[in-house]
């Protein structure tokens, strides 16, 4: 190895200390024989420390090895060669080089030695590597974006696409698109809002609602338009488009069900007025008849068999409608402070007669920790009850009947109730069958019970509205236990209204009946009568507001269904014109749904009744208003 004798190499010294670059002077054997300032200060070495250093040794170690050998193989015919690398400062920095090789030779084209000049690029390589993450990202963005995105220049043709374009609009390959007019997918009217409009107008992309096929077809779209900026200026616009066609179907679904759904609602309305309001006068003018005293033993037994007919008839239609109406969402609970005591009670009550014809005994628990009082749906619970202390008599020869109520352990405020018989069982195949709706324990060609075949249907709806489940538990011989649950708020004692009904029966009031249908006018009218109240009967509403308007009444019993003016109507109208000095309305109607009471109460009425009418429910009404 030979030194490179410095006096012999010509160079200009000035340049060489002055330049803002940094400059090497290599040997032919690749080591460095000396540096100007500019290298020292960009390395943080001094020129004794690069002194006889290979050309490479100061390469970032994940850079490839670069000595002379393969500096020699990047040299041109002029004897240049030009490298960008990575390297480490003194500091442990890393920075970018762009370094430009040149091989000086003498006469016989014997090398002498290199200048190696260099320029610190670290911030243009930063700026590339920030440009090539914004592209990848705008790439990987574009590629795997669920919508389509198209970008198209000021002209109107299409500059690029992504895959999910071209699957869109049914075009195979990209080139397909490119350079195609976008107004071939979305007409050239878009096209021209889009580049005369959009950038001060957004409202533009509302009008791209579809995007034609290759095959001519339209695909349902939501568009989105953004500019596309270089430099400060617009070169052209983004259209992303979002399939909806599968939304739009869901949509048309959804409104094909709604429609479906009002007119089941209203079907279920005109069935419940039509059915009840009939139902009103049989059973009505049956509790009419029997509170006579002149009746004998034959009349008397033959009006009984009319009522209990009626009733039972009644329950049918209670309970089909009933269905409908948890399955419409028409219903909704009525909740209050109640005695569950006598609650169980009252449903024992009604099952009774039948158990003791079969001798079955009956008998409740209630553990120490069940409260007396409870906050809930006190008709609803009882619903319940009676449909599964029904089936039990129903379904039971001999034995007993028993209902066991007690306190959740991990939910204090959660009642579980057991209903439990010796009957003849239930498949344990069928335990969860049963409480489909007309589902019957026996088939219908031979079973030997009556009965819908709704009862445990509506009562694991019921249930789930109360905040519970229900389930039936049997091994098919040794009778049947059903256990439910419901959510409840203990309360306190409340107001015994025994002695108030029996003042209602002492009261008179003066009452206006506004009815239409003749029979439940007929049923109405002698009810109240029968009470001791005074009765003026008007068949339409505007008749209702000509009789008040003539003399005082202290309530109106107003029918919501009448010809000429409605109930509502007439009832806004009653309380519009009297203010303070209008009597109380009381709507009655045979509907009966979620949202009638509410609707009364919206248009001045006091308070709402369902027919058939009952006359405890009357007593109530007239005690609440005296």
């Amino acid at each position: 190895m030979h030194r490179v004798n410095l006096n012999q190499v010509t160079f200009n010294q000035q340049v060489f200390d002055h330049a803002s670059f940094g400059i090497a002077l290599v040997s032919p054997e690749g080591l460095i024989l000396t540096v100007n300032p500019a290298m020292e200060k960009m390395f943080g070495y001094t020129k004794e420390e690069f002194d006889s250093k290979p050309v490479g040794a100061f390469s970032h170690p994940d850079e490839p090895r670069i000595g002379l050998e393969e500096l020699q193989k990047l040299m041109n015919e002029d004897n240049e060669a030009q490298v960008e690398r990575r390297y480490l400062t003194k500091n442990g920095e890393v920075i970018w080089g762009l370094v430009s090789f040149k091989l000086f030779v003498n006469e016989s084209n014997k090398p002498l030695y290199y200048i190696a000049q260099m320029i610190n690029i670290t911030r243009q390589k930063e700026s590339e590597r920030r440009l090539q993450e914004s592209v990848e990202r705008y790439t990987s963005l574009k590629k795997y974006n669920h919508d389509a995105v198209i970008s198209f220049g000021l002209d109107g043709r299409i500059i690029n696409t992504n895959k999910v374009a071209e699957k869109l609009t049914g075009y195979v390959t990209e080139t397909e698109l490119i350079g195609m007019k976008l107004s071939r997918l979305i007409g050239t009217e878009n096209v021209n809002k889009i580049l005369e409009k959009s950038l001060y107008d957004n409202s533009i992309e509302h009008d791209i609602g579809q995007l034609a096929t290759k095959e001519g077809k339209f695909v349902e779209v939501l568009a989105s338009i953004a500019p596309i900026f270089v430099s400060g200026q617009n070169i052209g616009f983004y259209l992303i488009c979002k399939d909806i066609s599968e939304q739009k179907e869901l949509l048309l679904a959804k409104e094909a069900a709604e429609t479906t759904n009002k007119a089941k609602s209203e079907f279920l309305a005109m069935m419940s007025h039509e059915i009840r309001t009939p139902m009103n006068g049989v059973i009505g003018m049956t509790d009419i008849l029997l509170d006579m005293n002149d009746l004998n033993e034959e009349q008397r037994s033959c009006i009984e068999v009319i009522r209990q007919s009626g009733e039972t008839l009644l329950n049918i239609i209670n309970d089909i409608l009933d269905l409908s109406k948890i399955e419409a969402g028409r219903t909704e609970l009525q909740e209050e402070n109640f005695d569950l005591r006598l609650c169980i009670k009252e449903c024992f009550s009604v099952v009774s007669s039948k158990a003791e014809e079969k001798k079955l005994a009956l008998s409740y628990t209630l553990n120490h920790d069940v409260p007396d009082y409870i906050y809930g749906d006190h008709e609803r619970l009882k619903q319940v009850l009676l449909n599964l202390l029904g089936n039990a008599v129903k379904f039971t020869s001999k034995g007993s009947i028993a209902v066991k109520v007690e306190r959740t352990k991990n939910n204090p405020n959660q009642l579980i109730f057991t209903v439990k018989d010796t009957g003849i069982g239930i498949n344990p195949d069928r335990l969860e069958d049963i409480f489909e709706p007309f589902s019957q324990i026996d088939s219908f060609m031979n079973r030997r019970h009556e009965g819908t075949g709704l009862g445990l249907a509506i009562s694991r709806r019921v249930v789930h509205m109360l905040g519970g489940e229900i389930h039936a538990e049997s091994d098919g011989t040794d009778g049947s236990a059903f256990i439910f649950t419901i959510q409840y708020q203990e309360a306190s004692e409340p107001v015994s209204e025994n002695d108030s009904l029996e003042l209602a029966d002492m009261i008179q009031s003066n009452i206006l009946l506004a009815e239409d249908n003749p029979v439940n006018r007929l049923v109405m009218s002698k009810m109240l009568e029968r009470m001791g109240q005074k009765v003026t009967v008007v068949t339409n509403g505007k008749e209702a507001i000509e009789a008040v308007q003539r003399e005082p009444f202290d309530i109106v019993f107003m029918d919501l269904h009448m010809p000429v003016l409605n109930g509502l109507d007439a009832s806004q109208i009653i309380k519009r014109n009297l203010k303070e000095k209008s009597p109380r309305i009381v709507a009655v109607t045979a509907n009966a749904l979620k949202g009638d009471r509410e609707k009364c109460l919206d248009a001045g009425m006091d308070e709402y009744i369902s027919k058939p009418v009952k006359r405890e429910a009357v007593l109530k009404l007239l005690r609440q208003f005296a």
